[in-house]
């Protein structure tokens, strides 16, 4: 039997659990060139909030009654594809659910010889490619600069801010708590922390850790603080617009007022969707792993077990519940 997590409802302002609902299915027979995966490991991504809206942005809205759109990584138990055999493990985009049946073609297959298989729906998956692009090839720091991340604690924004140590940049985090910003100087190696749970004013607060301005700006939560790290951008800055964590339960959703800055700054502002990257995905998973292999990368991950409290475990990422990677071991 297969256990699957179906959108039930299109939530307004923070989701809800009667949004989903829980169902069992017989897992059907395959056909030609279709595989069947027990997934072990689901990674829950604040985008999954913007998938349960309707209509089409980057990709289109999960419809209600299909199973919740998730990237997982499980083992397969049978093949009717010549790519693929029992015991493989794969990743792919295959839902809120115990099990999948998938077109080969939708899924990769991973090496867990070395690594535990979780890692590929974390730091070696999607939200580590994420950061990876995202940084390098959106942002280009380069070294001696300055890089301001937000969400910085959370699994995007600390190897966003990791990775920038690594290329020599002076790294700034913004976290909410005392506990992630001790965790972003202590553990990620951080150069600056802001609290901004505990600071009035976040945009005082970045100039005193940041004088001469950001050189990079990599954003996670959008609003008020995205505001404040406009104004505070250095000559010729990157703006790497990732998310806005901070808006996607708001049933108002606030636009900029500092935009301007952009102008006298001679910046520039974009966007990373990660699903244009994955053709190079090899390219960030051999620098990461090498990385992690090499204690220049600190992965941290929190693991949720069973499907049955998804919509508690989902509200972690916008409550700031979770410490790390938010994974559901199914």
């Amino acid at each position: 039997m297969n256990k699957q997590v179906l959108l039930a409802g299109r939530p307004t302002g923070m989701l809800k659990e009667s949004d989903f609902s829980i169902i069992e299915i017989t897992v059907p027979e395959l056909q030609d060139n279709e595989v069947l995966v027990k997934i072990d490991y689901i990674s829950l991504d604040p985008a999954m909030r913007g998938w349960m809206n309707a209509g089409t942005t980057y990709i289109r809205g999960v419809e209600i009654g299909e199973v919740m759109r998730a990237f997982a990584a499980g083992t397969v138990l049978n093949s009717k594809h010549p790519d693929f055999t029992k015991g493989d493990a794969v990743t792919g985009t295959m839902g809120a659910q115990s099990h999948a049946v998938m077109q080969g073609k939708h899924l990769t297959k991973v090496d867990i010889s070395k690594v535990p298989l979780s890692w590929y729906v974390g730091i070696l998956g999607m939200p580590g490619l994420t950061a990876y692009f995202g940084l390098l090839d959106k942002g280009q720091p380069k070294a001696g600069e300055t890089v301001l991340v937000s969400g910085a604690a959370g699994m995007v924004g600390s190897v966003v801010g990791q990775i920038a140590k690594i290329k020599g940049c002076k790294v700034i985090g913004i976290a909410g708590g005392k506990d992630k910003c001790n965790t972003l100087l202590n553990e990620f190696g951080f150069d600056a922390a802001i609290d901004y749970k505990a600071t009035e004013n976040i945009g005082k607060a970045i100039k005193e850790v940041a004088p001469n301005g950001i050189d990079v700006y990599f954003d996670n939560v959008g609003g008020e603080i995205l505001d404040a790290a406009l104004l505070n951008l250095a000559m010729n800055a990157r703006v790497v617009v990732c998310g806005a964590i901070s808006q996607y339960n708001a049933t108002e959703v606030k636009g900029i007022k500092n935009y301007m800055k952009l102008i006298s700054a001679r910046g520039t502002m974009t966007g990373i969707i990660v699903f244009d990257y994955f053709p190079r995905a090899t390219e960030a998973i051999t620098d990461l792993s090498k990385w992690l292999i090499e204690g220049k990368i600190i992965y941290k991950e929190h693991v949720v077990e069973g499907l049955d409290d998804f919509a508690s475990t989902l509200q972690m990422l916008f409550t700031g519940a979770n410490t790390g990677k938010l994974v559901i071991k199914v």
